[in-house]
């Protein structure tokens, strides 16, 4: 039996899966080319959707791609490409999660979600978080260098009546904000006074992750309560509690909370630490999250290895690397 006294129970891998802001033009492509499994999932996924995500992913254009509906089944699509190409190779982590949009992803991957209805959920996910503030209305922003507290305490001051508040704890010192423009606008100027090294506005089509996104949220609970929902094969630590469940009910319900709740990234990722997780490797296009993790390991004093999978080099190097 494993005890925390034996080295080996200590070195756990986790999949990370990437959310909005890591698409581009092209992903998927070498993968889909070179192994008929990955092939297979954007076949799957555009018979789900009724068009060609895999046009789309493959090439582009950019503007069509950057549109929420588009972007999240692009991504999902993608990083299931790579999951499985993974899976094909007999690589199975202890744990998943997934940044916002990747919690989907996460979900496949864990076996909770079929491709089918993930890909179709996340279309419908895209639409309304579009849908559920006008153009201009609302705004995020990106805040480094400074502590929660004090981002938090910011953005109270900034309300002034409107909505403002953290919508990515993304590190202990990189925390997205979100609400109506004008408080958001109000919020950087205070943050700069708090000493942020940087405060600036995202180009972002709505206010993810925010009280905003109550009428997203309480829309999408329908398509969510209909699609079916398996306890997972893989545990996964969830963005909206950064806990770890293997209860499909329960991952349905985050999944609708997690709407207008903060990604609590950070937290997830401390949890990931505390189950022995020291192996992460990004599922899917881009290396954000491997930054993400390499900036809270560096402030937790954490070792960790970072690794990422979104085509044949990244693939190859990934597997050499967990071979050693």
């Amino acid at each position: 039996m494993k005890t925390p006294a034996d080295p080996w129970f200590m070195s756990k891998l986790a999949f990370i899966f990437p959310g909005q802001g890591s698409q581009h033009a092209g992903m998927g492509r070498d993968l889909a080319d070179n192994h008929p499994v990955a092939r297979a999932v954007f076949e799957e996924a555009d018979q789900a959707l009724a068009f060609s995500v895999s046009g789309l992913c493959f090439n582009g254009p950019e503007e069509e791609l950057q549109l929420t509906a588009n972007t999240q089944p692009a991504i999902l699509t993608a990083s299931v490409a790579a999951f499985r190409v993974l899976s094909e190779r007999g690589v199975k982590p202890d744990f998943v999660a997934g940044h916002s949009l990747g919690e989907y992803s996460a979900l496949v991957a864990a076996g909770a979600l079929s491709l089918g209805d993930a890909a179709r959920l996340v279309r419908r996910r895209g639409e309304l978080m579009q849908e559920a503030v006008p153009v201009g209305v609302g705004a995020m922003a990106a805040i480094l260098g400074i502590d929660a507290d004090k981002v938090t305490e910011a953005c109270q001051v900034a309300a002034q009546g409107q909505f403002c508040g953290p919508a990515n704890f993304n590190t202990p010192s990189q925390i997205v904000i979100a609400g109506h423009r004008e408080a958001v606008e109000r919020a950087v100027e205070e943050c700069k006074a708090r000493g942020a090294k940087r405060a600036m506005m995202l180009k972002v089509s709505a206010p993810f992750h925010s009280a905003l996104m109550m009428p997203a949220q309480e829309q999408m609970a329908e398509p969510l309560a209909q699609a079916a929902f398996n306890d997972l094969a893989i545990p996964i630590v969830n963005n909206v509690d950064a806990a770890v469940t293997a209860s499909g009910q329960t991952s349905r319900e985050a999944l609708i909370r997690q709407i207008s709740a903060p990604v609590r990234w950070t937290d997830s990722v401390a949890k990931l630490f505390a189950e022995g997780v020291e192996t992460f490797v990004e599922v899917g296009p881009g290396k954000v999250l491997c930054g993400l993790v390499k900036a809270i390991a560096r402030d937790a004093g954490k070792e960790v290895k970072l690794l990422n999978v979104e085509d044949q080099a990244s693939l190859q190097a990934t597997l050499e690397a967990l071979q050693q």
